[in-house]
């Protein structure tokens, strides 16, 4: 590989590590239930994206990365043969830009409130809702990480969502 040619592919590889490794350690800390175990996940997430070139992955970057990401993280899980819960740290929210402190804990007790409800749901419709709205993936790149079909992912991320809708009286 020329110099160019490398300086490209790293280029590249931190491009991609800019836009998905915070999605991705989410997903994994969520997973493995520890953020440290999952910053390792995500680690070899992106060595093995070293490995594959920019041409294979085109268009389909968050399946393949959150793919990767799910069945390093089960390699993990299995290993240890016990789930953790989600440690405080992996649910803190950030500052909001609004400097009105009321508004700031409101928001921060409404998005607690959220998280909570989220852990109770079952395994299945938590992982499809936190790969859509914390990963941003669609359902088909769902589908795809995940092995369901695309109905059963747009039906278990519906009754997900009622279900959090009903339980926060909305």
């Amino acid at each position: 590989m020329s110099e160019r040619q490398h300086e490209d592919r790293s280029g590249w590889v931190q491009s991609v590590m800019d836009q998905h490794e915070g999605s991705l350690t989410r997903y994994a800390s969520r997973l493995t239930g520890d953020p440290e175990r999952a910053r390792d996940v995500v680690q070899d997430v992106f060595l093995s994206l070293c490995r594959e070139g920019p041409a294979d992955l085109n268009g389909k970057m968050p399946a393949w990365l959150f793919t990767v990401c799910r069945n390093k993280a089960m390699d993990v899980r299995r290993k240890e043969t016990r789930m953790s819960v989600m440690t405080e740290s992996a649910k803190q929210i950030p500052a909001s830009v609004s400097s009105d402190p009321a508004h700031v804990a409101e928001s921060r007790d409404g998005a607690s409130r959220v998280l909570t409800m989220l852990d109770t749901l079952p395994a299945n419709q938590q992982e499809v809702v936190r790969l859509r709205f914390q990963g941003g993936l669609s359902y088909k790149d769902i589908a795809a990480v995940t092995s369901l079909s695309v109905s059963n992912v747009g039906y278990l991320i519906h009754v997900a969502i009622k279900t959090l809708r009903d339980g926060l009286g909305e």
